[in-house]
């Protein structure tokens, strides 16, 4: 059976591979403390639930329009102008099945062959891998630990050319946890102003951020830069839906209208009842803040705990849920796999603890950390750790 060289040129997810690996360790009886998933120890509120349940028993279980309904369409254009300033009709929301399709439509929208897309790196295991299929050459965009992994013009700018069609941003960000600063980010609207690209910026985390760090909107913020800005987002991790599957796309009317028409022949529709509970989760206002301050609570400890372990360092995130500690210290001592990837077969194998290497994110030499869990797990997984680390050093 011959498989296309699209399909053989994707990287498997090694996030959705190391949860993978966990769950049929426990299926087998295994006790596995996993940092791997990036979902929600939450479960969804019940309000959302109650909406579901109320559009099954009221029949709400046809196909609805490519682009979602229009009632949930209305609520993410109102909370997005309440939230941010951010302005936008209707017509100018698509609601997809979850954040990956927004992003990967909006991609095929926008992208010729051979066209450039600049991705941050480290960066979420699926941008580089969407790029790619959408036909285009993603470019990687370093940032530096040493800088809290902020996106920096400066970085950014030698590696624009001709063919750059679009930056995708990410903040909070995922792996690290950054929260891009105002000043990074007015200097890439500019960029892309001057330059004439696109800005894909992805904001699924938005009410995950800590210690006084501001989640910048980048359209309600720039308003002037709308007509070159895609916002990406999620009802995943804010309100705990991520099986819901439900995301959405905010962009100008054509760009908007082309993600609908694919989306139309890609996938039919969003599901429709989900779509009823996410139109709750928004109309209801559901707030976050518990969920959140819990992970403040989880975030403090995990940093401490991670810098506190031979050879690791690990600074603080200010967003998301996620602590990403550079191990290239541990991986230099005798007797210590040599790679993040090796050294995270190691601790499944051994400690029973899933964690994803840097490799998977273009970051070799880290781990990803996912503090999505409740704290006594945390506390065994680190636990855990610490005495695998002990036998080898």
């Amino acid at each position: 059976m011959q498989i296309s060289t699209s399909a053989r040129s994707i990287t498997p997810s090694m996030t959705i591979g190391m949860d993978d690996r966990a769950r049929r360790l426990r299926r087998q009886g295994v006790d596995i403390v996993s940092f791997a998933a990036g979902e929600p120890d939450f479960d969804t509120p019940e309000v959302i639930k109650r909406a579901a349940v109320k559009a099954i028993q009221e029949g709400f279980t046809k196909y609805t329009s490519p682009a979602g309904i229009i009632e949930l369409r209305q609520a993410v254009a109102a909370r997005l102008e309440a939230d941010y300033g951010a302005r936008y009709a209707p017509e100018e929301v698509v609601i997809t099945a979850g954040g990956k399709p927004a992003l990967y439509f909006a991609l095929r929208a926008l992208c010729e062959p051979g066209d450039e897309v600049l991705v941050p790196i480290p960066a979420w295991v699926s941008y580089i891998e969407q790029v790619k299929l959408a036909g285009a050459r993603p470019v990687p965009v370093p940032t530096e630990a040493r800088e809290g992994f902020e996106l920096l013009p400066s970085r950014v700018a030698p590696l624009i050319t001709p063919r750059t069609r679009a930056l995708l941003i990410n903040s909070p960000h995922n792996p690290t946890g950054a929260v891009y600063s105002r000043e990074s980010l007015a200097g890439l609207v500019e960029l892309s102003r001057q330059r004439e690209f696109l800005l894909l910026s992805d904001e699924i985390y938005e009410s995950m951020v800590y210690d006084g760090a501001k989640h910048h909107c980048v359209p309600g913020a720039w308003p002037e830069a709308r007509d070159r800005v895609v916002l990406l987002n999620s009802m995943s991790k804010t309100y705990a839906m991520t099986g819901w599957r439900i995301g959405y796309a905010a962009a100008p009317a054509a760009v908007a209208a082309a993600i609908t028409d694919l989306q139309g022949h890609l996938s039919g529709n969003p599901n429709s009842i989900a779509q009823r509970a996410a139109l709750a989760a928004l109309e209801e206002r559901v707030d976050p803040g518990e969920m959140v301050a819990e992970y403040d609570r989880r975030r403090r400890y995990i940093v401490t705990r991670l810098n506190a372990l031979p050879g690791i360092r690990c600074g603080t995130p200010r967003g998301a849920f996620y602590a990403f500690p550079d191990i290239t210290e541990l991986l230099g001592l005798p007797g210590v796999p040599k790679t993040a990837a090796a050294f995270s077969e190691y601790l499944l194998e051994t400690a029973h603890v899933a964690v994803v290497p840097g490799e998977a994110f273009e970051a070799p030499g880290f781990l990803r950390f996912s503090y999505a869990t409740a704290l006594p797990r945390i506390e065994e997984g680190l636990d855990r750790i610490a005495r695998a680390i002990a036998d080898l050093v």
